[in-house]
């Protein structure tokens, strides 16, 4: 893994890398944040004889907050077996669009203690793939996200999960068929959306129009038949348990909505590096949804985060 000097300044400087590495392995920012803290005290509790032997501390710190995390995966699915609804990963704002609604010139000056101004954007943290990432298994994704996301080599992968190279090369081609199923683009290829010319931030625009207007009839035409709406409340905010199927279902759905939540604000945000819509009410962002569109232009994903405890990375909107 990358080579890195042994002062205090160089291990400081590796808590971006771990960020992006723990959020895209456990797809929360609280969780990922734990991980690399827990890193961080376990490197300094090391006697500092023992710190100067590290050849590479940003591999160490990378290493050690792996099996951090692959520990937290291992516990996450018991945890989620009691989850009330259905569990989506934390959404990330991008802090560079805020402000706008407000007409300022330009974001206030981003939080380097905020881990959510740590991620870098792009096509490994959108929504549809941090989904599919939670069908792997704890060592699938730690294989996967470190090789083909970081590009580490297996023999340094081998490092963090105890096993050999080789195992580790399976790991990531049997979890690499699952990616490559129709929910997720590889990481590098084109975000998912652009189809018949209509690209993700204008059917998003055009979701947000209908949905203002209560308008049945053109979020029946803005949906794919057969497209899923997926909530995750935690049982925290009142919000559907299970995923409501079918176009015209989720149309009905998303009018009740709000004809229920008078004075409910939408703003077109970027959720995880893709153009999304933002709820808020009073100031106060409520809910984070995120789309995923076929090629014909037509949304087939919605995902819907309504948890309070994932939405703390939103409160500075506005």
């Amino acid at each position: 893994m990358r080579e890195a000097g042994s002062g205090v300044g160089a291990i400081v400087g590796e808590r971006r890398q771990l960020i992006n590495v723990a959020y895209r392995l456990l797809g929360s920012l609280a969780e990922a944040e734990d991980a690399v803290q827990e890193a961080y005290a376990r490197w300094y509790a090391l006697p500092r004889g023992r710190r100067d032997e590290v050849r590479s501390p940003g591999a160490w710190m990378t290493t050690v907050t792996g099996r951090i995390c692959l520990d937290v995966l291992g516990s996450a699915r018991a945890r989620r077996e009691r989850y009330v609804g259905a569990w989506l990963p934390e959404p990330v704002p991008d802090r560079a669009e805020w402000g706008r609604s407000r007409g300022e010139g330009s974001p206030g000056p981003a939080d380097p203690a905020d881990p959510a101004d740590q991620v870098v954007l792009d096509e490994s943290v959108t929504m549809a793939f941090l989904v599919v990432l939670e069908s792997m298994t704890p060592a699938e994704r730690v294989a996967f996200v470190l090789h083909d996301v970081f590009r580490y080599p297996f023999a340094e992968i081998a490092d963090v999960l105890g096993r050999t190279p080789m195992a580790c090369k399976q790991l990531a081609a049997s979890a690499r068929r699952r990616v490559r199923g129709p929910m997720a683009p590889m990481p590098g290829a084109p975000v998912s959306g652009a189809g018949a010319g209509v690209g993700q931030a204008e059917a998003v625009r055009r979701v947000k129009e209908a949905w203002e207007s209560k308008d049945v009839a053109a979020l029946v035409g803005l949906l794919d038949p057969a497209a899923v709406m997926t909530a995750d409340g935690g049982g925290l905010v009142g919000t559907v348990l299970r995923p409501v199927e079918g176009g015209a279902r989720i149309a009905r759905y998303m009018v009740a909505i709000a004809d229920k939540a008078p004075g409910l604000e939408l703003l077109e945000r970027s959720v995880n590096g893709v153009p999304g819509l933002v709820a808020r009410r009073d100031g106060t962002v409520m809910t984070v949804a995120s789309f995923e569109l076929a090629d014909d232009g037509r949304v087939t994903r919605i995902w819907v985060v309504r948890n309070p405890e994932k939405l703390r990375p939103w409160l500075r909107d506005g």
